[in-house]
């Protein structure tokens, strides 16, 4: 479940970067379309999910502290396949 509507995930991060003017990354994406206007996640699952992503980001973030061979730009990506499985394609 998410709140992007008929707008796609892409015009959702395309108006985000325009209105911030920063590049838009997949954890803070998810954020954005599962959240509810006043701010709280859509259900309590999708509230679990964004506890394990925060936990995964710290948890890379401590080890890149310490590991220069850790680029956390890239990172998003494996975080959410380590919290929610691969990407699927399609409809369900």
């Amino acid at each position: 479940m998410h709140t992007a509507g008929l707008r796609s995930f892409a015009s959702v991060a395309e108006a985000k970067e325009v209105s911030s003017g920063q590049k838009v990354g997949c954890l803070q994406l998810f954020e954005i379309t599962h959240r509810k206007k006043d701010g709280s996640p859509m259900t309590s699952e999708v509230g679990q999910i964004m506890e394990k992503l925060k936990e995964k980001k710290a948890e890379y973030e401590t080890i890149a502290s310490t590991d220069s061979s850790i680029n956390l730009e890239n990172i998003d990506n494996r975080i959410i396949t380590e919290v929610l499985g691969p990407e699927r394609y399609g409809r369900l």
